[in-house]
């Protein structure tokens, strides 16, 4: 891990050069290609980019979720210094939820259509060994209220396909709370939610977290969600990491031009909205230089078409893969071994 992927507070998790593949007999798709990061203790970072770009596939190579043909090729995922990658199905199962409450973004797909909602607060409780029946129904009807249902009677004795989305959400974000897991991973949970409903849902998970000090990853397309619910934001593009830094100072002067690309495809009231140009790369084959080549606005640098950027330090605890400082229309060095960021350079409070 570089010194851009370290929190200020001692990491929770910690995630290293993590690579996953999508390999059928004809084809590999190379959806994450490097990534790394950290997590303190009680800290929340978003994880933004637009789709395609290999947010899901990290989340859930991060959780052990990844199906098939998808596998991690590489890397190493500590979560409280133990390494998830390699881990048997059973000893993942017993991380997730306990130790790792994992919100996804369509609540029915991770409900259970057949079963009763008490049933699988039950299952949920019982796979790791915790709680008496009565035990596990009154958990369950504090866990439901905490999240905001006005009868969670009634939700305990239906089914999945009596609620509304915002109400699934929220049975959802229950199940993923009620161990007390230390890190919570929400992938883009107010996806096909109004407005309203997705204020009420981030609302929701942030005092959640906040009120017992977990750690969260908040994965999202939405550069606004980012602004308001982060501490520390990733911007991902095409498998990698491209950006890293404060939210304040990422989102107010971006160093990596993907990053002011979705700054300026955010709505603005009186201003002309602007759209991102071309689309993300395949990702079957990697060019050879800077992924985002072909989009850039600021490409001049010969090294761009033939080496890709490394994360490197553009102001303090601020890093972006470029070749180029567009502020200061400068060509930044070429990346040495000697001047590769390290852990043991990372001062408190680097990224």
């Amino acid at each position: 891990m570089t010194a851009a992927a370290a929190p200020a507070t001692a990491s929770l998790l910690e995630v290293s050069d993590l690579r996953v593949q999508f390999r059928s007999r004809r084809r590999t798709v190379h959806a994450v290609n490097g990534v790394s990061f950290a997590i303190g203790e009680g800290e929340t970072v978003g994880l933004v980019g637009e789709t395609g770009c290999g947010k899901s596939a990290t989340v859930r190579a991060i959780i052990g979720l990844l199906k098939s043909p998808g596998r991690v090729t590489a890397g190493a995922v500590r979560l409280e210094g133990t390494d998830l990658v390699g881990l048997q199905p059973r000893q993942l199962r017993q991380i997730r939820g306990a130790r790792i409450g994992f919100v996804p973004q369509n609540p029915f797909g991770a409900l259970n259509p057949v079963l009763r909602i008490e049933r699988q607060f039950r299952n949920v409780i019982r796979a790791h060994g915790r709680g008496r029946r009565g035990e596990i129904r009154s958990t369950a009807l504090d866990m439901l209220d905490a999240v905001g249902i006005a009868d969670p009677e009634r939700v305990l004795r239906g089914y999945a396909h009596e609620l509304s989305g915002g109400m699934a959400q929220r049975v959802v974000i229950a199940l993923a709370m009620i161990l007390n897991p230390r890190l919570v991973v929400a992938d883009e949970p107010t996806t096909g939610l109004d407005l309203t409903i997705q204020r009420q849902i981030l609302d929701l998970i942030r005092d959640l977290a906040e009120t017992e000090g977990r750690s969260m990853l908040l994965v999202t397309h939405d550069v606004g969600v980012v602004a308001q619910y982060c501490s520390r934001v990733l911007v991902m593009y095409a498998g990698q990491v491209v950006e890293a830094g404060p939210v304040r100072r990422v989102l107010t002067d971006p160093a990596h031009p993907y990053t002011e690309a979705l700054l300026a495809a955010v709505p603005r009231r009186g201003e002309r909205l602007v759209g991102a140009q071309g689309t993300v790369p395949t990702l079957l084959e990697l060019p050879p230089g800077c992924f985002y080549y072909d989009r850039c606005q600021y490409r001049s640098d010969p090294r761009c078409a033939t080496e890709a950027p490394s994360l490197r330090e553009v102001g303090p605890e601020h890093w972006a893969a470029v070749h180029y400082d567009k502020g200061a229309g400068i060509r930044l060095p070429a990346a040495s071994a000697s001047a590769a960021p390290s852990d043991a350079d990372s001062a408190p409070g680097d990224m």
